[in-house]
C-alpha cells in the first residue's frame, strides 16, 4: 500500500512525532493507521523505560490558585536539560498536570500517574509518549496541594522556584508578597513553636562554646546566648525575618498589622537535592544524538 503525505500528516497529528518515524511506522503497518499508532505507542513506552534511570535535575515549577482561592496546587517536574524544560511541550505538560493536581483528590505521585487527562490518556501515558518524542527521561518528582477556609496564594519565581502559601484570610496581594519573600530568602519555618527543640539546643550549645571563650562574666555569657539564639531564631522563621520589600518591619508584624497570619507554606526550586551530572554542552548535545 502507498503511504500518501496526508497518511503521515494525520499520523503526525495524532501523536506528536516526527515526520520520518511516522513514515516508518506507517509503512511497517502496511498503511493501518490504528496499527501504527499502537506500535508507536508500544516503541514510545520501551523509549521511557529505557531512560527512567537518567538523572533529571532541571525542569519547572508549576503552580496555580483556584478561582476562589481556596485551593492551591504546585508540582515538580524534572527533566535532563534545561533546552527541554523550556520547550513548549514540556511546559504544556507541566501546566496540565498543575491543573489536573488542583481540580484531583491526588493521594501520591503513583496515584497522580494513573489519573487522566480529558482526551482520556492518563498522566503516566503522556509522560512516557513525551520521553519518546523529546529524547529525555521526564519525572514527576513532586506535588503539594492545599484546601484553605481562609485564602491561598502562588508565585513562581521564573520557572525554576515556585512557592505557595496559606493565609487565615483571603488576601491575594498580601499572600503574593509573602510568597515572593519566601521565595527570596527561604524561611525554614512559619514561627518559632515550629523549630525543634534539639535544633534550639544544638545552636545553643555552639553559642555557649564561644561565649565562653571570651572570659566574660557568666551573667554577659548568658545575655550574649540569649540575643544569639533570638537572632538565630529569627533568621529561620519567615515571621522573624525583615521584610524583603520594607526591611524595616518584620513579615510577622506586616501579618499584624494586616490582621492575618499565614498558617503554613512550601517551595520548591527545581533540582535541590539532586546530585547533578556535570556534563559540558557539547557532551549534552551528543547524549540527545545518541538517544
Amino acid at each position: 500500500m502507498s503511504i500518501t503525505a496526508a497518511m503521515v500528516k494525520e499520523l503526525r497529528e495524532r501523536t506528536g512525532s516526527g515526520m520520518m518515524e511516522c513514515k516508518k511506522a506507517l509503512v511497517e503497518a502496511n498503511g493501518e493507521m490504528e496499527t501504527a499508532i499502537e506500535n508507536m505507542r508500544k516503541s514510545g513506552l520501551a523509549k521511557a523505560d529505557k531512560k527512567s534511570g537518567r538523572t533529571a535535575a532541571e525542569g519547572m515549577i508549576g503552580a496555580k490558585v483556584s478561582d476562589d482561592a481556596k485551593v492551591v496546587a504546585m508540582v515538580d517536574i524534572n527533566c535532563e536539560t534545561d533546552f527541554v524544560a523550556k520547550g513548549d511541550d514540556f511546559v504544556a505538560f507541566v501546566n496540565d498536570v498543575t491543573d489536573l493536581v488542583l481540580v484531583s483528590d491526588v493521594e501520591n505521585e503513583e496515584h497522580l500517574l494513573g489519573l487522566s487527562f480529558s482526551n482520556g490518556t492518563t498522566v503516566d501515558e503522556t509522560r512516557r509518549a513525551l520521553i519518546a518524542k523529546l529524547g529525555e527521561n521526564i519525572a514527576i518528582r513532586r506535588f503539594v496541594k492545599y484546601t484553605a477556609e481562609g485564602g491561598n496564594a502562588s508565585y513562581l519565581h521564573g520557572s525554576k522556584i515556585g512557592v505557595i502559601v496559606e493565609l487565615a484570610k483571603d488576601d491575594a496581594e498580601l499572600g503574593k508578597d509573602i510568597a515572593m519573600h519566601i521565595a527570596a530568602i527561604n524561611p525554614a519555618y512559619v514561627s518559632e513553636d515550629q523549630v525543634p527543640a534539639e535544633a534550639v539546643d544544638k545552636e545553643k550549645e555552639i553559642f555557649t562554646a564561644q561565649a565562653l571563650e571570651s572570659g566574660k562574666p557568666a551573667e554577659i555569657v548568658e545575655k550574649m546566648i540569649v540575643g544569639r539564639i533570638k537572632k538565630f531564631l529569627a533568621e529561620i522563621t519567615l515571621v522573624g525575618q525583615a521584610f524583603i520589600k520594607d526591611d524595616k518591619t518584620t513579615v510577622g508584624k506586616l501579618l499584624k498589622n494586616k490582621d492575618n497570619a499565614v498558617i503554613r507554606f512550601s517551595r520548591y526550586e527545581v533540582g535541590e537535592g539532586i546530585e547533578k551530572k556535570e556534563e559540558n554542552f557539547a557532551e549534552e548535545v551528543m547524549a540527545q544524538v545518541r538517544g
